[in-house]
């Protein structure tokens, strides 16, 4: 071990930026806990506007050659950066549960599986990727899509790789550069994904990984002249002050953003699985931009279905995330800890009421919160407008379809709306109505890459996914030949 290296349950993670192929220390640091414990994972090097400066210049610099490189070896090395992954799976799971709290068998099971796809489904993508030729008055047009240069990618710590892998995948297909800053909070997996690129083969300045604060580092960066792409996923006064930033530039930018997403249960809706879906959405303790929050039930079996929510809910095992037994583990940070427990507080004092949960879990300590469902709160409340990302859902009535709508669409957000009923005209009604990105109907958290997936409103700009993320990380150029015009030679 090394002064720039710190250990998690045995896994060595190295705690500098990785910038043109060679590790680049800070001379200052932060520190990086654990939700889980609060112990210090260790001091990672934090970059300021010298090291986004020398990303963006390396990243520019590896650029033409990544560019000029053939789709089928941009793909080959890829698919060897997923190989890299699918080896590390337990390392990489065990760093980030330590990292971020999520838990430990969602990350072996589900999520890192899912990095290495991330990998696996652009390679695959970029070589099909094609418009088909067609003509105008005789002339043929050709549609290509040409990498547009240095990308900065800003993803969150929520689910830190999965998503940092939904950005990075496309725009290393593409044929663009990168640079990378993870949220401060879990940088440790994306310093173990710099050294699975680099053994795969990725070539020096393609990917760069420079950590640190938004303020500092993500400033630096989203303002550089040589940036040519923005991707952020997280709040909505952070994509402002990037999209100022970018806007002196004229930087095209991709928001994915929060949400306050519905979910509609209606009177012949199967109530088991109603109630399943709406438990879920205490997933990674609430902190899912794509959680349906604001639970609208039809008033005619709110009573029966509070109880058996209820019921359900209170099986859920709160607990340390490296359990294999837990279901919801600690928050994030005291910060966020602290914000939900406000929302909450707030609340009750207006007038709503806990049916269950309502504080945090003291039994724990730390930073567990109770999982929360709040009856009793207006429309207009912080509580159903703003977003929580903790263990908190407020549940609403509704008598008829049209109100149901009516209240799933007032808020100033529109990520995702989910759907429970048994009535298959009635789903095809109401999700035509519903202002959201995705829409599930009877089931929850279906993703497909193939598929668009971004918001609506305040909940985002552009959409990642298929040939959508390729229209993003490119510049599209069409090609228009005469029929005439051809010299013979030889």
């Amino acid at each position: 071990m090394t002064e720039h290296t710190l250990t998690v349950a045995g896994v060595a993670v190295d705690t500098r930026h990785w910038i043109g192929g060679e590790r680049i220390a800070s001379s200052e640091t932060f520190t990086d806990v654990s939700p889980i414990d609060g112990s210090t994972l260790g001091e990672i090097s934090r970059g300021t506007a010298t090291e986004a400066a020398a990303a963006v210049a390396a990243a520019k610099a590896a650029f033409p050659g990544w560019a000029a490189t053939a789709r089928a070896e941009r793909a080959r090395i890829l698919h060897a950066i997923a190989d890299g992954v699918d080896k590390r799976i337990e390392d990489l799971a065990i760093v980030e549960t330590h990292d971020n709290a999520a838990l430990l068998r969602s990350h072996r099971r589900g999520v890192m599986p899912r990095v290495a796809h991330n990998f696996r489904f652009f390679a695959d993508w970029l070589l099909k990727l094609e418009h088909e030729e067609f003509e105008t008055r005789g002339h043929t047009n050709h549609v290509s899509w040409d990498p547009a240069g240095p990308c900065v990618l800003i993803t969150p710590w929520n689910a830190p790789l999965m998503l940092a892998t939904w950005k990075i995948a496309p725009a290393l297909a593409a044929g663009n550069t990168v640079i990378l800053k993870p949220a401060e909070w879990t940088p440790l997996t994306a310093s173990l994904l710099a050294d699975i690129a680099a053994e795969a083969g990725l070539p020096a300045g393609v990917l760069n990984v420079v950590q640190g604060y938004g303020a500092e580092a993500g400033n630096a960066l989203v303002s550089h002249p040589d940036v040519r792409r923005i991707s952020f996923t997280g709040s909505v006064p952070t994509a402002k002050a990037i999209g100022a930033a970018s806007a002196a530039n004229l930087v095209p930018t991709s928001f994915e953003l929060g949400g306050k997403s519905p979910l509609l249960v209606f009177a012949d809706a199967d109530l088991d699985l109603a109630v399943d879906l709406a438990v879920e959405q205490y997933d990674n303790a609430g902190q899912v931009c794509l959680a349906a929050t604001r639970i609208l039930v039809e008033e005619s079996i709110a009573d029966e279905f509070t109880k058996r929510f209820a019921q359900k809910a209170a099986t859920l095992k709160q607990g340390d995330p490296r359990d294999e037994s837990t279901d919801l583990g600690p928050n994030i940070h005291p910060r966020q800890l602290e914000k939900i427990d406000g929302f909450v507080q707030r609340a009750l004092a207006a007038g709503a009421r806990a049916v269950i949960g309502g504080a945090p879990n003291t039994d724990l300590g730390g930073l567990y919160y109770r999982p929360t469902l709040l009856t009793d709160v207006a429309q207009d409340s912080e509580v159903v407008q703003e977003e929580v990302f903790g263990p908190v859902l407020t549940l609403q009535t509704f008598v008829t379809e049209q109100e149901a709508v009516t209240l799933a669409n007032d808020t100033r957000f529109g990520l995702a709306a989910t759907l429970a009923t048994g009535d298959h005209e009635r789903a095809e009604r109401v999700t035509a109505q519903l202002v959201a990105g995705t829409v599930w109907v009877n089931c929850f958290f279906v993703r497909d890459l193939q598929a668009p997936f971004g918001g609506s409103r305040q909940s985002g700009v552009g959409r990642e996914g298929g040939t959508w993320s390729f229209d993003f990380y490119c510049d599209l150029k069409n090609t228009v030949t005469a029929p005439k015009g051809w010299q013979n030679h030889g």
